[in-house]
């Protein structure tokens, strides 16, 4: 399970990285890659979704647990 979270954890932090950069630059990397609506661009953005979803449940589990 400890490979599960670190995997999540890295997605979800490659999601923050790229709203840095459309916030900081106007630049959005995952369109760029992907392109803009394709269908790459939307798994790739659904997949950090849930990734930031199940980190909140990992994180609350890991407070309740101390």
């Amino acid at each position: 399970m400890e490979t599960l979270q670190k995997i999540l954890l890295v997605v979800t932090i490659i999601g923050a990285i790229n709203w840095g950069l459309i916030g900081v630059l106007d630049f959005n990397l995952v369109d760029t890659i992907f392109g803009a609506g394709s269908l790459f661009s939307r798994i790739i953005y659904s997949l950090v979704g849930i990734s930031g979803l199940i980190n909140i449940g990992i994180l609350f589990n890991h407070i309740e647990a101390k």
